[in-house]
């Protein structure tokens, strides 16, 4: 089976190149952050026309996570427990067999700005949230744009950025606190001395001088880390597709043996 998470940056933006990406790689279940789109201009019909249910949590204007799937889904969760205010940022279901959970967790602007403790905060929450369910027992995937580089390799920077946004102990601590929950980083289980990037900036040419960051990631039980055939960053869909504009975020990847 394969699962994905892809950070979209905006679903009606991204629909025809989103339907491409999902033509030619066929993932069983996506879960996707930053759709930007209320219920009912969510494109429903597109996504069952290629055979995938839905699942969504959204907001107006902002933020916004959903999940598709070959497969029935049954929410279990939707937005986290005491965190409204930051907005549309999780959502968890039951497919095929797995509890699958996907977030967007707030970006936290910059290190004074008020949004960054909240930041922290809504990072806390979530271990909490894994705890009580138990997400490190049992078959489980937490996916999503967490807007947190875990370690020196995960950014173009490397030991340069320690201090900034996305690099700072704080924002660190708490994705360690999450793989304390018995949730493994698949990509770097996987390919531990690797420099890969799942976001670069628009500008500047970053996504071309190899200026990025790892910030998409997908945490899984043990469980879901022994079923781990292969996990990959889709860069190329992080490029121009038929004319149209990627994300700013590449899709990440993992296939899992039956």
């Amino acid at each position: 089976m394969r699962f994905a998470t892809w950070n979209v940056n905006g679903l009606r933006a991204r629909l025809d190149f989103i339907k491409i990406w999902l033509e030619n790689r066929s993932p069983d279940v996506v879960g996707m952050q930053e759709l930007k789109v209320e219920e009912p201009d969510f494109p429903a019909d597109e996504f069952e026309a290629l055979g995938y249910q839905h699942a969504i949590h959204v907001q107006k204007g902002w933020n916004g996570v959903g999940i598709l799937s070959k497969h029935p889904i049954e929410v279990t969760q939707s937005g986290l427990s005491g965190e409204d205010e930051m907005g549309a940022r999780l959502i968890s279901a039951d497919v095929a067999g797995i509890s699958f959970t996907t977030v967007y967790v707030p970006n936290g602007k910059t290190l004074d700005h008020e949004d960054f403790p909240a930041k922290v905060k809504w990072l806390g929450s979530l271990a909490e949230y894994c705890n009580a369910t138990n997400l490190g027992n049992k078959p489980s995937i937490l996916c999503g744009d967490f807007n947190v580089t875990p370690d020196h390799i995960d950014s173009w920077k490397g030991e340069r950025a320690v201090g900034n946004i996305f690099h700072t102990e704080d924002e660190r601590g708490a994705i360690a606190a999450l793989q304390q929950q018995g949730l493994t980083d698949l990509f770097r289980d996987k390919c531990p001395a690797e420099q890969k990037f799942s976001w670069w900036d628009y500008r500047g040419g970053a996504f071309h001088r190899g200026q990025g960051l790892r910030i998409d990631y997908l945490l899984g039980s043990s469980a879901i880390r022994e079923r781990v055939d292969d996990v990959w960053i889709d860069r190329d869909f992080r490029k121009k597709q038929d004319g149209l504009t990627a994300s700013d975020h590449a899709p990440v990847i993992v296939d899992l043996t039956d």
